[in-house]
Parts: structure tokens; C-alpha cells; sequence
């Protein structure tokens, strides 16, 4: 089977889908392995680093494109790409499927077996292939150092024949995967920590890390089937603001990681509560690109409002791309290990299985995620 990986060309993405010691790992399984020329310069890695391990260099970019069997990406394929793809051909990588309605629609007419990463079953089985808690975790860890970078006052308290310097105040609404790993880096640097989720089964998790919970009646709430938060009620996301107020003015970072998976993310924090913030305080809006949960945000721009930082960044996990890329590149062969076939040296697409139906969007000239399926009929 041959499998192609073709440089990544959206502006600024450092990120590689496959490292050479996954490379490795793929050669060793039999697949016939290609890259197009500087795919690993982002995070570092030459392409000697990926022939010595048994991966071909093909120049032709078109000819990477219609002669794979298996494409591994990171970003979705350009419409012009995806006209280049056989038949029959297997292309994984994030797609964004609930809002690329016109990029499902071309992969199901070219005939394209189409994997989204974003929608790998939350399973237990399934973790090891989970790209999406795999960003998020370093994305938590960025953020906090993003805000750490802005503040003009250090995290810990610290004490001095000067006097004793007082530890930040740092407010974290979402105490998802990003969130968690945001409460364990501020805590690490030495930050008074508090947070904040609309699951209350997670406030436990909280705590454990050393942080306070901050406790908000919001009536019947709770987490999906797949572990993402509920979408609140507009009742609910305004008894949720006003609690919040006087906390987040308080504070001297808030960050925010609350999003809903597939549809716009809520605003919870709207502008007057960034102005009744002390100037010089930070905030950081994990969800900016997708719409924000900061009234005031600018996708990955950093604005100031009244004094008060604001950071819109977007794609978090590129910052730490090495990092982020040996994670991703660890989910991607994972899930293509999962349903190799030995024998035949090939993925084998199996309706059956119990992670591939829910992930697989397009097969056969059809789109077959029952999901996605709903999302499109609901559109027309």
C-alpha cells in the first residue's frame, strides 16, 4: 500500500503528521512510504531523517496526490487536491466536517474514503488515537504560558527582603482536557488557581491538581456521550455570567477553553467583565478561532481592551510543534496500525469494527457518518 505524505502549506503551520520514527514504524509494516520534499522541516526533521528509515522523496507534488493509496495529513485537503485522489483512496486527517459541508460533498464525489481525526470515538480503546486531547493537552499548557509572557507581574509568591511578592490569580472556565492542563501548568508555576466547569463531575479532577472549584448552580447540566460538556440553555449561560463577574474581576489571568463540539462556541465572558479587570491583567480565549468565548476577541490577534490583554491565538499546539507533532504523529499510527492487515499490507475498511464507522465521514461515493448525514440534510 502506498502511503503518501505531502507537505503541509497552510501559512504558519509548523506541525508534521508523521515524524521519521513513526516513518519507521510504517516501513517495518510493509506500507511503501513517500513524502514530497521538506515535509518535516516545520518541527525540525530533514528528509534524510525519513529515507534512512525507508520513506521515497517524490518531487511532483500532483504525482504524490494521484498515486497514494493512503494520504496522512494533518491539515484538511484543498478542493484542488482532492481532485487529484483515485478512486478509492484513503485520506486521513482534521476535516471539520460539521461546518466543510463543500469539502465532504467533493471527497464523496471523487470517490475518497475520507477520515476525520475530530471524529475519533472518545473510547477508552480509542485514546491512544485521540488527536484532538492530544493538541489540547500541549494547547492548555500554552495558553498558560502565553498569559505568564504578558503579565506584568510574576506567577508564584515570593518572599523577599524587599517584601513578599503575592501569587497570581489565575481563573480557568472549562475543565476539559486543555483546561486540566492549564490548571496543572499555572499551579506548577506557582499561580493561586481556580476553576470553573459546567460538569460538576469534574470538579473532583480539580481539586486533585491542587486547584479550587467554583461552585455555580446551573440546574440540569452534564457532559455527552462522547465526554464533551452539554450546550447550555441561554438561562443557564447567564447564570453562569453573573456568578462569574466578581470572580474573573478579580483576577489577573482568565482563561477560557469552553467549546461545543461542531457548532459556534458559547460567550461566557462578555466585554464589560474584560474592562472591570485590573489593567495589566490577560486574558486568553482558547476558542477565538471558532468564534470565542470572550466578547472583544480577535482570531489570533492580541488586542487590548481597557488596559487588559486579550489573546486570540489560534492553533495553540503549533507553538510547541515538535511536541505536537510527535503527539499527532503517535494518534495517526495508531489508528492506521489498528486496521492493518499483515498479510496484504493494507488498511482494511470494516464497518464492523467499533472506532472506524464513527470517524469515517465519505467511502464509496457516499457519506456514511450517520452524523454528518443529519448536519447535511438539515442544511438542505
Amino acid at each position: 500500500m502506498r502511503i503518501a505524505i505531502p507537505k503541509e502549506t497552510h501559512l504558519g503551520e509548523n506541525r508534521v503528521p508523521i515524524t521519521p520514527d513513526t516513518a519507521k514504524k510504517l516501513c517495518r509494516m510493509g506500507a511503501d512510504l513517500v513524502i514530497e520534499p521538506g515535509m518535516g522541516e516545520g518541527s525540525g526533521y530533514t528528509d534524510a531523517e525519513y529515507t534512512e528509515v525507508g520513506a521515497t522523496v517524490c518531487s511532483d507534488r500532483n504525482e504524490l496526490f494521484s498515486t497514494a493509496d493512503m494520504l496522512l495529513r494533518l491539515r484538511k485537503p484543498e478542493m484542488e487536491e482532492i481532485g487529484l485522489m483515485k478512486s478509492g483512496c484513503i485520506h486521513i486527517s482534521y476535516l471539520d466536517p460539521f461546518n466543510e459541508h463543500e469539502l465532504v460533498e467533493a471527497l464523496r464525489k471523487q470517490g475518497v474514503t475520507a477520515i476525520s481525526m475530530e471524529m475519533i470515538p472518545r473510547t477508552t480503546r480509542s485514546q491512544k488515537m485521540d488527536a484532538l486531547s492530544s493538541q489540547a493537552n500541549l494547547a492548555g499548557y500554552v495558553m498558560v504560558m502565553l498569559a505568564a509572557a504578558k503579565l506584568p507581574r510574576i506567577f508564584p509568591m515570593m518572599m523577599t527582603p524587599a517584601g513578599t511578592l503575592k501569587p497570581a490569580k489565575v481563573f480557568i472556565i472549562g475543565a476539559g482536557v486543555a483546561g486540566l492542563q492549564a490548571i496543572a501548568t499555572a499551579k506548577r508555576l506557582g499561580a493561586k488557581v481556580t476553576a470553573f466547569d459546567t460538569r460538576p463531575v469534574v470538579a473532583e479532577q480539580v481539586r486533585s491538581l491542587g486547584a479550587s472549584f467554583l461552585e455555580i448552580d446551573l440546574g440540569d447540566t452534564g457532559e455527552t456521550s462522547g465526554g464533551y460538556a452539554k450546550e447550555l440553555t441561554p438561562e443557564q449561560i447567564q447564570i453562569q455570567r453573573d456568578a462569574q463577574k466578581s470572580f474573573i474581576a478579580e483576577s489577573d489571568v482568565l482563561i477560557t477553553t469552553a467549546q461545543v463540539f461542531g457548532r459556534k462556541p458559547p460567550v461566557i465572558v462578555t466585554r464589560d467583565m474584560v474592562e472591570g479587570m485590573a489593567p495589566g491583567s490577560v486574558v486568553v480565549d482558547m476558542a477565538a478561532e471558532t468564534g470565542g468565548n470572550v466578547e472583544g476577541s480577535v482570531p489570533n490577534e492580541t488586542v487590548v481592551i481597557n488596559g487588559v490583554t486579550v489573546i486570540g491565538q489560534g492553533n495553540l499546539s503549533n507553538e510547541v510543534s515538535c511536541d505536537a507533532s510527535q503527539m499527532y504523529s503517535s494518534n495517526l499510527f495508531s489508528l492506521v496500525e489498528d486496521s492493518w492487515d499483515e498479510e496484504s499490507k493494507a488498511f482494511v475498511i470494516d464497518f464492523e469494527h467499533d472506532i472506524l464507522p464513527g470517524c469515517i465521514i465519505t467511502h464509496g461515493g457516499e457519506v456514511t457518518n450517520e452524523t454528518i448525514k443529519k448536519v447535511l440534510a438539515g442544511e438542505s
